[in-house]
């Protein structure tokens, strides 16, 4: 596995890989992580930053706030 790129955000960090044909979009933030995967023949590298736009970003900001509330609500 190789680390293709990181991508600096001041709400999470954003890491690319490429491993086993795929590119892994990594996305951590605090106890959290989100991973999503794309084959590379799918997309060229030039074209993730495409992918890794501000909507895409923010979505998974959210979607990391819905998760530490699902963390919350399951916790005794």
């Amino acid at each position: 596995m190789r680390i293709v790129k990181e991508i600096p955000n001041s709400n999470c960090k954003i890491t690319v890989f490429s491993w086993n044909g795929k590119f892994l979009i990594k996305l951590e933030n605090g106890g959290f992580e989100q991973t999503f995967k794309v084959s590379e023949l799918d997309v060229l590298e030039q074209e993730l930053d495409e992918i890794l736009n501000e909507t895409f970003i923010t979505e998974a900001i959210e979607r990391f706030d819905d998760m530490a509330k699902s963390l919350r609500k399951a916790m005794p």
